[in-house]
């Protein structure tokens, strides 16, 4: 079911916006040669209890997880893209790590993701960091009340397809509100002017994620992990943002 905010609810969801964006700061900070990544989900935990806020992972179990998560923090390195479950892993000169994180604040959501290169960057991956940042934004530029969801996948993927890259279907953007995954489900490919018409109050996390040289995916054995079939890297991107009559708000904006 698609919910719509009133004003007052969506300043009520900023503090989540805020910490969210806050974590996703310090992680990225932290991230460094030699750090492992049980370290960077550590201190997601202990930003966690510091906030008084509530995990939106450890527990998560949708029906294509093996298990409850168990993390509170999502590291994905290299050829893994998405949902990689964080494990006894060092950080190498020249990784490519994408962390995702959600939080719930005074019992609203917020959830978002960036992909940062650890010691020294290769081109081609920074490029492939900047193409999902311009799709996210181009994203973002179309969620706009009386466009259709239609507009703001088309936009993304249209700056994929500029690019050279291919889209996968399977995984995208998602209603956030109450819980981390709601409905409208929101793909990072798509045609304008079609779906739901954009109306003032919808909450939706946009999150554009591209891989090098496909767009076929395959799961870690832990369940969760999701990396390329041909082993090419990934990048992944995400904000919560909110529609309202005139620009959207971007709850998990980082100073």
């Amino acid at each position: 079911m698609i919910e719509l905010r009133t004003p007052t609810q969506i300043e009520q969801m900023r503090p989540a916006g805020r910490f969210v964006a806050s974590v996703i700061s310090a992680l990225a900070e932290k991230a460094d040669v030699g750090v492992n990544l049980l370290e960077l989900d550590e201190l997601a935990h202990r930003m966690i209890k510091d906030a008084g806020a509530t995990s939106c992972y450890i527990d998560y179990h949708p029906s294509f997880g093996a298990m409850p998560f168990g993390k509170v923090l999502c590291t994905s390195v290299n050829d893994a893209v998405l949902h990689g479950l964080p494990f006894d892993y060092t950080l190498q000169d020249g990784d490519l790590l994408s962390v995702d994180f959600a939080a719930s604040v005074d019992g609203w959501v917020a959830d978002s993701a960036l992909s940062v290169v650890v010691g020294t960057p290769r081109p081609e991956d920074l490029r492939l960091i900047d193409v999902a940042q311009q799709a996210l934004d181009a994203g973002i530029a179309a969620a706009r009340s009386g466009n259709r969801l239609g507009d703001i996948s088309a936009a993304i993927g249209s700056v994929a397809r500029g690019a050279g890259l291919g889209v996968n279907l399977q995984f995208g953007g998602h209603g956030v509100g109450r819980t981390m995954h709601g409905d409208p489900h929101v793909p990072n490919d798509g045609q304008a002017g079609r779906g739901l018409k954009l109306r003032p109050g919808l909450v939706i996390a946009i999150e554009p994620w591209f891989l090098h040289t496909t767009d076929e995916i395959r799961f870690d054995p832990d369940g969760w992990t999701i990396r390329s079939a041909d082993g090419s890297r990934g990048a992944h991107v995400e904000h919560t943002i909110a529609i309202t009559d005139g620009d959207p708000i971007v709850l998990t904006a980082r100073d």
